[in-house]
């Protein structure tokens, strides 16, 4: 799927959100007869209310997150401040509020329990929650929800700024695409111009970093399959890496790291720690039909990291990526261990 250049998604998708809350106002009896219907004919408990339930929470804090956009945007001049450090602090913070929203209210609506543990993975050295150096956060990939999840850990570790690594057809999303490029991040095309290296992009993004930022990145490149594994597995043997592709078939629960988008922002960033992320819990909703058959009466998503400080990081390319794998060896083993 081609993204829609960006005049379409200002003029056509950006203000989805407010016309899908007036919709939503106009029809919301009808919405809630039919949540009820469908709450007592399907199995699970109060399945079709709690799904509508997040629908409206997450539809009322885009709509609120969109106006706000606006109103900051008039307020720095129809856009002539927005770089500003303070409209950057201000974007910012409603972000994480809209994070907060979302997140507590789906805990709530789920019975969701979060346990957020930096003592389950080995070679920890750190908490990323009270240092002051910046942070290269490199976190397993298993769908949007833990996305949102890992972005509302991280900005809660005293006040962090994350720069997000991400795919360019986030964008679709009128919040992410008006709020991220607004801020320092980076969209990654799958099919990037010529002459623009995704790789000197990061390094770009890391190297302007403060000890209030945390770059966010997951080196899968994308969510993890059964499918994707296996192609993963023969693009390191078609690569002649037969040492790599040996170790990658081990892996049960993640996908084998990428290493160079994550060089390129440690070896821009030498005074960054580099911050490894495990969870599990939500590895199977990638899609609306997950959510709907997976709604628990009670979960718990499980999350750990472990912290290597800026001056144990490895400076040689064959030792990063080494203690990359090595990273997410750790990391399948974690999740195997809870699954």
């Amino acid at each position: 799927m081609k993204l829609p250049p960006r005049p379409v998604r200002r003029f056509v998708i950006w203000p989805l959100p407010l016309l899908a809350s007036a919709l939503y106002l106009a029809t919301v009896p009808v919405v809630l007869i039919a949540a009820f219907v469908l709450s007592y004919l399907l199995p699970g408990h109060l399945r079709g209310l709690r799904v509508l339930g997040l629908a409206t929470v997450y539809l009322v804090a885009e709509a609120a997150a969109t106006v706000a956009a606006f109103l900051l945007w008039a307020a720095a001049g129809f856009g002539w401040k927005l770089r500003s450090p303070v409209f950057q602090r201000a974007h910012y913070d409603v972000l994480r509020l809209t994070l907060a929203v979302v997140v507590g209210l789906g805990r709530r609506l789920f019975t969701l329990e979060i346990a957020a543990d930096d003592q389950d993975l080995p070679g920890d050295d750190g908490d990323p929650t009270t240092d002051e150096s910046p942070l290269v956060v490199m976190s397993r990939h298993a769908g949007p929800a833990d996305s949102i999840l890992l972005l509302h850990e991280v900005m809660s570790w005293q006040g962090r700024q994350p720069r997000i690594v991400a795919k360019e057809l986030l964008q679709l999303d009128p919040v992410i695409d008006i709020y991220l490029n607004r801020l320092p991040n980076l969209f990654i095309s799958s099919q990037p111009a010529a002459g623009k290296r995704p790789v000197d992009a990061i390094r770009t993004l890391a190297s302007t970093m403060t000890a209030r930022d945390a770059l966010v990145i997951f080196p899968e490149g994308g969510n993890f399959t059964p499918q994707r594994r296996l192609r993963a597995i023969d693009r390191l043997r078609e690569g002649g890496n037969e040492a790599a592709a040996a170790r990658a078939a081990k892996l049960r629960n993640v996908l084998p790291p990428r290493p160079a988008g994550t060089m390129a922002a440690l070896n821009a960033a030498l005074d960054a720690d580099a911050v490894f992320v495990a969870h599990t819990g939500l590895d199977q909703l990638a899609t609306v039909g997950d959510l709907w058959w997976s709604i628990p009466t009670r979960k718990t998503i499980e999350l750990a990291w472990f912290v290597v400080h800026a001056d144990r990081i490895p400076r040689t390319a064959a030792a990063q990526e080494e203690m990359l794998f090595q990273a997410w060896e750790a990391i399948d083993a974690w999740i195997e261990d809870r699954r």
